[in-house]
């Protein structure tokens, strides 16, 4: 399946943590921002681009999330994925209160956007 839609191609669906403690933004079919093909394969590019940021705590993940359900945890209980929507508050799939979604979903952009890279400039 390909994507053709440019929210759910170009703006994360949401952000993963390897076992590094980097992270990287995937979009609505788990593959890195912009990749429209789930043929995809990371393996054979140099991508996602992964990074290890300041700040990025459990108070800080459960900020993003509208309830604990968006939030993927391992065996150890650690948190591997965050879903910044789904279904019900994608702002592109909702006409009743959609100012309201893309409000807080931009709002979720704004704190990730803020983050510092570790052993940046």
């Amino acid at each position: 399946m390909s994507l053709t839609n440019f929210f759910r191609v170009n703006l994360p669906y949401g952000i993963q943590r390897n076992s590094n403690d980097e992270w990287s933004a995937f979009n609505r079919e788990y593959q890195p921002i912009g990749v429209n093909d789930v043929s995809f394969s990371s393996y054979d590019h140099a991508l996602p681009i992964r990074t290890k940021y300041k700040g990025i705590t459990e108070k800080f993940l459960k900020d993003l999330v509208d309830d604990d359900s968006m939030i993927q945890r391992d065996s150890e209980g650690e948190v591997t994925r965050v879903f910044l929507y789904n279904d019900g508050t994608n702002p592109t799939n909702q006409e009743i209160d959609k100012k309201h979604l893309w409000e807080s979903y931009f709002d979720k952009l704004k704190k990730l956007s803020k983050l510092k890279r570790i052993g940046g400039y």
